[in-house]
């Protein structure tokens, strides 16, 4: 009886001791006690991970050079087969770089519900951030939005709390629903956001890359006064030009060494959000043999546009290797593992949101809005700032020559045609191009260099991306094939 006493007191005495050292926390770094911690959090709600690699390939802007490095992130997307790579580039790295963005924005979220008042601006960027790394997986993964079918079509999970358990079952619910949601978290964080909490601001979802994100959240849902609405907060004082890339003045000068440094830097203006990427992309998009060649340089850069000056592009266009084209703005960094190590990971800065996309989104907008003076506003400013010895009385985009170079009647139409032509060069080697070919459901058509050639039709299901199998675990059906 002394024994089992003597017993029965040890293990209460190890129970409570035990229970009070597991109390302890054992890293005060872990602690998300303050709106300081919430903050560097959010640092990682964002993303990392680089689209540019598979967008880019399966898009209109490549064409088969006959040699060239072999990367199955761009191989697979030109062929329109599903990528057989889970590491950086591929579909399933960015994937899992999204619902990591999510996951942290929803652990950012759990602490901020407890206080509301003392972590508001915390929640508006955790909102914002959830709301975009979800709207990029739905523009990937699932049909693009379409209202009359928008509700049946299958979408991904939206994911609202941080998770408890190893594998937790999920549901894809449709389309609609994702939209519903991304709305819903955009509108409520968007006024929260306090740009004055950072001290990088182009690494965080500011006032204007939040309205910048909310003017392609609404293009792609065809709601074109909020487009407008949304844009034009990004140009507060209409001071659009000097938020442009000065590709024709300043850039024009650059080496391009100069160049590759400057493009995605913090301090360019045009750079309304920028987000760090584990990425190969910069010393791949020059050498892989489905890329941009002389042709498509010609199509997309050099040819005669609607302003009747020189293409946009022509001075910082250049060459590496046998057909092999490029503009120096995708630059790598390189981060070792350790001072000394000779081994690490190659990074790439992404602008996740630029003036120029906000601009050619509030002149999309317009088009549909039928406010055609506002378009003409928005292409010649664009146009000022990139045609070669530009000058304003000979290089103006007007309505008679829009309707001339595109030889149609239907001023809309033609207006449209423009744009996409300015925008498809702008963003050229970005992967960019690809939404406009969803938003449009544009057929793509790629000639192979042993001759047969790969289309992918309006209704092809390889425009999905396929969901990851892992993600099979979880309960998310796949794409059909």
């Amino acid at each position: 009886m002394k024994k089992f006493l003597l017993y029965t007191s040890l293990i209460l005495l190890l129970g409570t001791s035990c229970k009070k050292f597991l109390e302890q926390s054992p890293d005060n770094r872990a602690v998300l006690n303050s709106p300081e911690k919430v903050s560097q959090l959010l640092g990682t709600a964002y993303p990392q991970a680089n689209y540019m690699a598979f967008a880019e390939s399966i898009s209109d802007n490549v064409a088969d050079k006959g040699i060239g490095q072999l990367d199955r992130t761009n191989i697979d997307p030109f062929f329109f087969h599903d990528v057989a790579n889970t590491e950086e580039d591929s579909p399933e790295f960015y994937w899992n770089a999204c619902y990591k963005a999510i996951a942290a924005a929803n652990q950012a979220l759990e602490v901020c519900e407890k206080e509301p008042a003392k972590y508001a601006a915390q929640k508006g960027e955790a909102l914002v951030c959830r709301a975009y790394a979800h709207f990029m997986l739905v523009t990937f993964f699932s049909k693009v939005y379409d209202p009359s079918t928008a509700g049946t079509d299958p979408g991904i999970p939206y994911v609202l709390k941080p998770e408890k358990v190893v594998f937790e079952q999920y549901e894809r619910k449709t389309v609609q629903y994702v939209y519903d949601m991304i709305e819903k978290d955009l509108t409520e964080g968007l006024p929260l956001i306090d740009d004055k909490l950072y001290t990088v601001p182009r690494y965080h979802f500011t006032k204007a890359a939040a309205h910048a994100f909310a003017s392609r959240f609404y293009l792609f849902k065809r709601q074109y006064s909020k487009v407008v609405e949304h844009a034009s907060k990004v140009f507060p004082n209409n001071n659009i030009v000097a938020m442009l890339r000065p590709w024709n003045t300043e850039y024009r000068v650059l080496t391009y060494n100069e160049l590759w440094a400057r493009y995605a830097k913090a301090t360019e203006a045009a750079n309304l959000l920028l987000v760090e990427t584990r990425s190969l992309w910069a010393r791949n998009y020059v050498g892989v043999r489905y890329g941009l060649d002389a042709v498509k340089s010609n199509e997309i850069l050099l040819a005669p546009n609607v302003t009747g000056g020189t293409r946009i592009f022509r001075y910082q266009l250049y060459t590496g290797g046998t057909n092999n084209y490029f503009i120096p703005k995708v630059n790598e960094y390189f981060v070792r593992e350790s001072v000394n190590a000779e081994i690490g990971y190659p990074y790439v800065m992404v602008p996740l949101f630029t003036a120029e996309e906000v601009l050619f989104n509030r002149a999309e907008a317009n088009i549909f809005l039928n406010n055609i003076n506002d378009v003409l506003s928005d292409l010649n400013a664009y146009a000022s700032t990139r045609i070669y010895n530009y000058n304003a009385a000979t290089h103006d985009v007007s309505a008679s020559k829009i309707r001339s170079f595109y030889r149609t009647s239907d001023l809309q139409q033609g207006a449209l045609s423009a744009l996409m032509d300015f925008k498809r060069a702008e963003f050229v080697q970005e992967g960019m191009r690809w939404f406009d070919l969803l938003r449009y459901k544009i057929p793509v058509t790629h000639p192979t260099a042993e001759g047969p050639i790969r289309t992918l039709k309006a209704d092809d299901p390889m425009r999905v991306f396929q969901i990851p199998d892992v993600a099979k675990q979880s309960g998310i059906a796949q794409n059909p094939r």
